[in-house]
């Protein structure tokens, strides 16, 4: 992050995609109690794509606060999600900042939030907060993941690699 020149286009920059996760999130998804589909994930990876692996969790983090305290989420708050955000703008930093926008690289990201965050610990704060075995709603969240996941892959990959956005990012590797 000491690299990154904290002005006001950054900041606002920053601003704006957490603002585009919350309502990707919140508003534009299909909820169930076990199963969210929804393209919160985009602002993210692209927040870690442009400003690094802390500054991308950090504004996981603080989308998710923010998205829960203003919006509600269908329960209580619970911390463990807002985790699972942090972490997963933290992964996408951690294999697109500065570094190739490759397919194998988006992909590694993608299936290691996959694995790590959604079907691991996501999966562990639903239980916790349902009290449901685990091998009643597994299921649902893995066909939700698998399906998803080339998805997300395919999404991450064309906003990374078009000339377009990047442009209008003013994007430098």
């Amino acid at each position: 992050m000491k690299d990154i020149k904290w002005d006001a286009r950054t900041i606002s920059r920053i601003a704006l995609l957490m603002a585009l996760d919350i309502v990707l999130t919140r508003f534009i998804a299909i909820q169930t109690p076990i199963v969210r589909i929804s393209f919160g994930f985009l602002p993210s990876a692209m927040i870690g794509m442009l400003f690094g692996p802390l500054a991308a969790g950090v504004a996981g983090a603080l989308a998710d606060l923010a998205g829960t305290f203003l919006f509600g989420s269908g329960g209580p708050f619970f911390p463990g999600f807002t985790l699972s955000a942090f972490l997963g703008g933290l992964i996408y930093g951690v294999f697109l900042y500065k570094k190739p926008k490759s397919l194998l690289r988006v992909s590694l990201a993608v299936v290691v939030i996959t694995v790590v965050v959604n079907l691991g610990l996501n999966t562990l704060w639903v239980y916790i907060l349902t009290e449901q075995a685990v091998v009643a709603f597994f299921p649902a969240r893995l066909v939700q993941n698998l399906v998803l996941a080339p998805i997300r892959i395919a999404v991450i990959y064309f906003v990374a690699n078009n000339q377009t956005l990047r442009r209008a990012m003013q994007l430098t590797d």
